[in-house]
């Protein structure tokens, strides 16, 4: 969809990653980059202006609406870093038990600070989500 804000440009991550504020957020998000590199194999691509995304999957609906998405990813905001990795096809509510606090969205996580978090339970997380998200749509690396 030609006028569809989210989609992948040629900002560079680390500059990025190095301007997020407040410094705590910026620690954490550059966690998370290690986190979803580590976990996924790929490198990351800044989708719209403050989505860093890793694979991305393009979908076609039955109503005949298609386009692409970031496969799994985040956005660092100043309140909660928010993670993408539940594509809203499966619950996760096993897995999400032994995260950490955490809020939920429709297909995305609001997390506080990182160091509250268990990052191998993430790791789960964000493998579990792509699986689950393959089983719908075809998924890249970016």
């Amino acid at each position: 969809m030609a006028d569809r804000m989210t989609v992948p440009s040629d900002a560079p991550v680390a500059e990025f990653l190095s301007q997020v504020e407040p410094a705590r957020r910026r620690e954490d998000a550059l966690i998370l980059d290690a986190v979803f590199r580590k976990v996924t194999g790929w490198q990351p691509v800044i989708w719209g202006t403050s989505m860093v995304g890793y694979g991305r999957y393009a979908y076609t609906y039955a109503s005949g609406h298609s386009g692409q998405s970031l496969a799994t990813g985040f956005a660092p905001r100043k309140a909660k870093m928010v993670v993408y990795i539940m594509p809203g096809y499966a619950d996760y509510s096993t897995i999400l038990s032994r995260l950490g606090p955490h809020k939920l969205g429709k297909s995305c996580l609001y997390l506080g600070a990182l160091s509250k978090v268990d990052l191998d339970v993430l790791a789960e997380l964000i493998r579990a989500g792509l699986k689950d998200l393959a089983g719908y749509w075809p998924v890249e690396a970016s």
